[in-house]
């Protein structure tokens, strides 16, 4: 499984304003085009969002700060929850009414796609629209990110791809990217080889001819 991230460029986390430590927001808009080239469809998170999830600072497991729950809108992924009464939390809700760590970003696992080598089989341009088009996603969790790191439009969370470690995935197990690049520098290593092997044998049946002639 590969977890990717994504944040929009004017979504702002929102905290209640009394002493319970609440806040909200929108941690994924649908129908924009991210800096990744990708776009959310409506009810993407449709079969994925059960119970409480951890709100982290940063994409660190290491640092969760809160706890929230997920629902889905027809303009986006919606969140809500507490802030924790740690000091990780208190600070996390500082800088988020501060607006130094004001934005969100979402942890997620693709579910819509085929398996990479069905992939790799695919046209060019048909596999382009695939991992283009999230139609499908499994929410792993969000993040309460600094402000000014957002990349996507419509929304101000931002993609950090690498912070998570190994605590879900090797830290260098291949991306869906690097497999579909693998099986098909392999595809084309076997079809040389064929190729070779074809002209090697077009060679002996060509001396073989020429000699019993």
């Amino acid at each position: 499984m590969e977890i990717e991230f994504r944040s929009l460029e004017d979504i702002e986390l929102r905290v209640g304003e009394g002493e319970d430590g609440t806040f909200e927001g929108r941690a994924c808009q649908y129908g924009v085009v991210d800096s990744y080239g990708t776009t959310f469809h409506q009810r993407a998170f449709r079969k994925g969002l059960k119970g409480t999830y951890a709100l982290l600072f940063m994409h660190s497991p290491h640092q969760p700060v809160g706890t929230f729950t997920a629902e889905e809108r027809d303009d986006g992924l919606y969140i809500s929850g507490r802030y924790d009464d740690t000091a990780a939390g208190r600070d996390a809700r500082t800088m988020a009414r501060s607006g130094s760590a004001g934005e969100l970003s979402v942890g997620f696992v693709r579910t819509d796609l085929p398996d990479w080598s069905k992939l790799a089989e695919m046209s060019d341009e048909d596999r382009e629209a695939a991992l283009a088009n999230i139609k499908g996603a499994r929410l792993v969790e969000v993040s309460q990110i600094t402000a000014r790191m957002a990349a996507v439009p419509g929304s101000k969370l931002k993609t950090v791809r690498s912070a998570l470690g190994d605590l879900y995935a090797e830290v260098d197990a291949p991306t869906i990217a690097d497999r579909i690049r693998e099986e098909q520098g392999r595809r084309a290593a076997e079809t040389d080889r064929h190729m070779q092997e074809r002209a090697r044998r077009a060679a002996l049946l060509k001396l073989t001819t020429v000699g019993g002639a």
